[in-house]
């Protein structure tokens, strides 16, 4: 049985440490996010789908078990294809 998928994350940027809390799309990946406080565009790291992934309290929804969303297959040999 699958678990519940979280839709919410909280995201810290590694620049200037800000916080905010943000609601995960279900039907895209977010491969950008920028920070309100010092504008930096954060990208996912090496080998994560997302920028919640990386950078949020929760993995993605495809991350969690969501089938048939974007992640869902995603591994990071095919993202260098």
């Amino acid at each position: 049985m699958r678990g519940t998928v979280i839709l919410d994350s909280t995201i810290t940027c590694p620049q200037c440490g800000h916080v905010k809390g943000e609601t995960m799309p279900t039907d895209a990946c977010q491969w950008f996010y920028e920070c309100e406080r010092c504008k930096t565009v954060l990208r996912p790291k090496a080998g994560d789908c997302c920028v919640f992934c990386s950078y949020g309290t929760n993995k993605c929804p495809p991350m969690q078990g969501l089938p048939g969303s974007c992640c869902s297959g995603w591994s990071s040999t095919s993202a260098d294809r």
